[in-house]
């Protein structure tokens, strides 16, 4: 771990796995491998809970003592409940998630939306660095999470993933996992990325949007499909974010 860096513990929980791994605040970084567990099949809040602590327990000898824990989660997080839960148990609903977590770590845990740690880890280190105005980070992948920076401030829980749309839940005909569901090619699924984009630009007027999911890694074949007047970038940071993002949130 090195010495003198400011450090903080990430651990991004997903519908699917759950990973963490020590952060650089100074640099933005991973200082280990992530450290990954699929996530629970039954992903009570007692269950979210244990994983969560194994995955903490294989850094905490080579944290400092002082060193914060933040912890993301599919759901919207008012005051440290959770309140909403996609791709998680329906048991999280009203939760106080980020008691459970201090509880079982023994130690001071922030918990926040996962959309909202990627976006903040985008805007202090990555695709939206250096950027004032509105940005829009976008996570594309079994839903479609959102994150609202304004002038370099978070404006949580912004769950525009869920705007009606031609009559639908946008991030059921556009998130990813839409892609993955029907067998769209490509251009088909710009096409809906297209209609949620200009409707999101209508109603916000955002400086840029930036692009992340794992879906970014190939952003080469959906945004140059894309006709917009805000610009629109992938994110820099892919699979990191989360982890990175809730670290930096924790230690401010």
């Amino acid at each position: 771990m090195a010495g003198t860096a400011r450090v903080a513990l990430g651990i991004d929980i997903g519908g699917s796995g759950i990973k963490g791994a020590p952060v650089d605040l100074d640099r933005g970084v991973l200082l280990e491998e992530r450290f990954k567990i699929d996530t629970p099949k039954h992903s009570t809040p007692e269950a979210l809970a244990a994983v969560v602590a194994e995955i903490a327990n294989n850094f905490t000898d080579r944290l400092p003592a002082d060193a914060p824990i933040g912890i993301t989660i599919p759901g919207v997080v008012q005051h440290g409940v959770v309140r909403t839960a996609a791709n998680i148990d329906k048991k999280w609903i009203d939760s106080p998630g980020q008691w459970l977590f201090s509880e079982t770590l023994g130690r001071r845990c922030l918990l926040v939306n996962d959309a909202d740690a990627a976006g903040v880890a985008e805007l202090r280190y990555g695709a939206a660095r250096g950027h004032d105005g509105l940005v829009i980070v976008t996570t594309l992948g079994t839903g479609i999470g959102i994150a609202l920076l304004h002038k370099g401030v978070l404006i949580p829980n912004a769950e525009l993933g869920h705007l009606s749309l031609d009559g639908h839940d946008a991030e059921t005909r556009a998130a990813a996992s839409a892609r993955d569901r029907e067998g769209l090619s490509w251009a088909q699924w710009a096409a809906r990325l297209q209609r949620y984009y200009s409707y999101l630009e209508s109603l916000l007027w955002p400086d840029l949007f930036v692009v992340g999911g794992g879906v970014s890694r190939r952003s080469e074949k959906f945004l140059p499909l894309l006709s917009l007047r805000t610009p629109i970038v992938p994110a820099q940071l892919q699979n990191a974010a989360g982890i990175i993002g809730a670290a930096a949130l924790a230690a401010d």
